[in-house]
Parts: C-alpha cells; sequence; structure tokens
C-alpha cells in the first residue's frame, strides 16, 4: 500500500437496495399468501355430488311396553274428546247488524250416545249467558257440529253440551272411572286442545290431591287432583285420564302467576263429575241444596287415622248450625276443638268433599238427610252421632 493512500474501505448497500430488497420479499409472501388462500377458499366451496343416494335406514326395535301403552291408551280415548269454540254477538260502530265474533275455545268429551258433550262452564260461559252465541264442537274426524247448552254449574265449574243433530256424529262416550281412591304418584294422560292444537296429548302423574280454587260464582272447589301433566289455554274441559284410559278429572284450571303452565295444573274428580252431570242430564240445572259447612283437606283428616271429611266452618245460621253440627276451632295458641267428622251421609259412606257433593246434588231443598258424625275425634272419648239436617237453598 502505497503511502498516503487512504485505507481500502468495504462496499456497502445503498439504501435504494434495501428497499429493493425489501419490495421484493414482501411480493413474494404476498403471492404465497394469494395461493394458499385460494387453495383453501375453494376447497371450502359446497360441491354438489351427483352419485348421492339417501342413507340406509337403521331398523329399530319393537316400541317400550310404557310406549305401547301410552299409544293404545291415546287411540282409544282421544276419538271421544272434542275441541269446543264459541262465538257471541256483538254490535259494532256503523253497522246496525250483529256480527258474529269468537268468544272463546277449550276441550270437552262425549258423555253418552245420545249426543251429550261435557266442558268447563268458563269455556261456555258466554253461550250459557244467552248472548246469542253458539258453540261449535270439533270431533276427532275432523266434522264439526252445532251444540247447544243443556244446563251448566257455574260452582262446580262444569256445563252439559247437547248436539243439535246428533245422528250425524261420530258418538264415542269416554270410560268413566272414579277419583275416591286415587293416590299421588298414580301416572295421568291429559288430551286437549291447547292453544287450538287439536288431539294433543301431555302425560304426567298426580302431585296432589284436596286441592282448592275458586270457581266462576266464587264459591270454592274442594277437593281437586294436583298434576304436572302440561295443562294449558285451551285444555279446560278436557278429561284426565289414568293408566287405564279412565276418565278420573276433567281439567280446569293451572296455577301461574304468568297465566302460562308452570307444572301445576288442577283438574275436577270425577266423582263430582258424574254426579253433577247426572243432576243437569235430569233436570237440566243444578239444585243447590245448602248443608253450609267448609270441609277441610283429606290430609288433616288422615292424621286422625280416619275416612272421612273434617268440618273446618260451619257458617251461622245454615242448616247445619242449626243441626248442631260442630267446626274446628284453632286459636293463637293452637287448637283448640276438633270439628266434627261426617263419615256418611244417608248411611252411605263418606271419605272426602266430593261424597258428601255426590250425596247433596242427589237431594232436594226441604230434604233432610241423615249425617254420620264422629265428635270428638282424636280425644280420649271420640262418639259416633247420627244427626237429621233439613237442606235450605243455597244463595
Amino acid at each position: 500500500m502505497s503511502a498516503g493512500m487512504p485505507p481500502e474501505r468495504r462496499a456497502q448497500p445503498s439504501a435504494i437496495a434495501f428497499l429493493r430488497l425489501f419490495v421484493f420479499c414482501f411480493a413474494i409472501a404476498l403471492g404465497v399468501s394469494w395461493i394458499v388462500s385460494s387453495f383453501m377458499l375453494s376447497d371450502q366451496t359446497p360441491r354438489i355430488d351427483p352419485s348421492a343416494v339417501p342413507r340406509q335406514v337403521t331398523a329399530r326395535g319393537d316400541l317400550a311396553e310404557d310406549e305401547k301403552s301410552t299409544i293404545e291408551l291415546f287411540e282409544s280415548a282421544s276419538p271421544s274428546v272434542v275441541f269446543i269454540t264459541t262465538t257471541a254477538l256483538s254490535r259494532r260502530s256503523m253497522n246496525v247488524n250483529p256480527v258474529e265474533i269468537p268468544a272463546g275455545a277449550g276441550s270437552g268429551f262425549v258423555w253418552d250416545e245420545k249426543g251429550h258433550l261435557v266442558t268447563n262452564y268458563h269455556v261456555i260461559r258466554d253461550v250459557e249467558q244467552g248472548n246469542g252465541g253458539r258453540a261449535i264442537v270439533t270431533f276427532a274426524d275432523h266434522t264439526s257440529h252445532e251444540a247447544r247448552v243443556l244446563g251448566g254449574s257455574p260452582d262446580n265449574d262444569l256445563a252439559v253440551l247437547q248436539l243439535v243433530d246428533p245422528q250425524n256424529a261420530t258418538l264415542i262416550p269416554i270410560r268413566v272411572g272414579e277419583s275416591k281412591n286415587l293416590k299421588v304418584g298414580q301416572k295421568t294422560f291429559a288430551i286437549g286442545n291447547p292453544f287450538g292444537f287439536d288431539q294433543t296429548l301431555t302425560t304426567g302423574v298426580i302431585s296432589g290431591l284436596g286441592r282448592s280454587i275458586r270457581s266462576e260464582s266464587g264459591q270454592p272447589i274442594n277437593d281437586l287432583i294436583q298434576t304436572d301433566a302440561a295443562i294449558n289455554p285451551g285444555n279446560s274441559g278436557g278429561p284426565l285420564l289414568d293408566s287405564s284410559g279412565l276418565l278420573i278429572g276433567v281439567n280446569t284450571a293451572i296455577y301461574s302467576p304468568s297465566g302460562a303452565y308452570s307444572g301445576i295444573g288442577l283438574a275436577i274428580p270425577v266423582d263430582t263429575v258424574n254426579a253433577v252431570t247426572t243432576e243437569i242430564l235430569r233436570t237440566g240445572k243444578v239444585s243447590k241444596p245448602y248443608l253450609g259447612v267448609a270441609l277441610l283437606p283429606a290430609s288433616a283428616v288422615a292424621q286422625l287415622n280416619l275416612q272421612g271429611a273434617l268440618i273446618g266452618e260451619v257458617v251461622e245460621g245454615s242448616p247445619a248450625a242449626n243441626a248442631g253440627l260442630q267446626p274446628t276451632i284453632v286459636t293463637e295458641q293452637g287448637l283448640d276443638q276438633m270439628g266434627d267428622v261426617i263419615i256418611a251421609v244417608d248411611g252411605k259412606p263418606v271419605t272426602n268433599h266430593s261424597d258428601v257433593v255426590s250425596q247433596l246434588i242427589q237431594h232436594k231443598v226441604g230434604d233432610t238427610i241423615q249425617v254420620t258424625i264422629i265428635r270428638g275425634a282424636g280425644t280420649d272419648k271420640p262418639e259416633k252421632l247420627d244427626v237429621d239436617v233439613t237442606l235450605s237453598e243455597a244463595h
């Protein structure tokens, strides 16, 4: 190296060369990304398969025995269940002629081959009150027939309809059971028309017995069946069946703060239904012989190891009060007096409230009945007495 010459320098890439290299690498990366994305997207595009054939069906085994029983029950009972719609006449502004408008809907069932149908009173209330409306009954075969109200009992929320032309209807009466021997835990089956969906089956169990609600007239309906079989608007008046397909109750209400099904449905026991329906068929109405007692739930009697109906209250001035029947008295300190337990009416055993109702509606105002009671139940000296009670008119 000659003296005075600057030392040799290594060549350095310029900024422009760096930029060119970066652009080149970015372009390659972008291209590779586009190729990969295109491949992936094209792989996800739906493709038809001209050779596709239906999947082979896997043969299933026989239905379970409980399924067979439920199907058989529905097929046997459903032809007896009907869908009831009611109309009312309404006068609208600027129109002097009344217009027929929908009023309500519910369920019901065939009672006999003469064309009588049973439903809830509140289902046909508008028609029964004489506002010019009609009741249209639709059967399981989808034929519709007009019906008239033969009679109703607001106190029991029950009514009987009569087909105008029963000869043209397929009448398959429902099979009637009894309710006095029901047990909590028994299976229940409800058939009805919730929200207009006809011939709907729901299942459950008896959740409780001896429930009470207020009827259309404001009077209490006692000894109701509680079930968790789904009951919704439109089920009212439909049958509640046991596992043999026998009628054990008439679905009447749900207990729900919102008005929708919440797991608590209530049904009028068939023993009451049978007695009330028979009275309406005989007279066109339910006479109201009045005893004047309020009976406590069956569970209260069970604690006494007795079968009967325990008197909770006796109305002042009533036939029961005049005959000397005694109520249950509870003070702030506890039970002060156990009321009389009704164990028979006219010699016929009483096991619950329905038995008392069944006996009363077989009598007229002014009849004298013999009420057999246990007085002093739960004490050391219970006494069996026969008390004559003269029935008066219910108000």
